[in-house]
């Protein structure tokens, strides 16, 4: 937990050795820790929000790398 902002800060990093990205994987795995957060917590705070999911970094597959 952030102690200045009460937030959560969740991070998924993932790799691949194949030929496609793994964009979904990594986001799917951030929203899956979100909301098991938001499972365990709602007793305390049941208007707790989830946003800001994004890609922060990618490098290879096809396109080019997104930084």
């Amino acid at each position: 937990m952030l102690p200045d902002a009460s937030a959560v800060h969740c991070v998924a990093s993932v790799e691949t050795v194949g030929p496609t990205g793994v964009e979904m994987e990594a986001l799917t795995a951030v929203q899956v820790a979100m909301l098991t957060i938001y499972d365990m917590c709602k007793a305390v705070d049941k208007l707790m929000v989830m946003d800001g999911v994004r890609v922060k970094e990618k490098r290879g597959g096809k396109s080019a790398d997104f930084l």
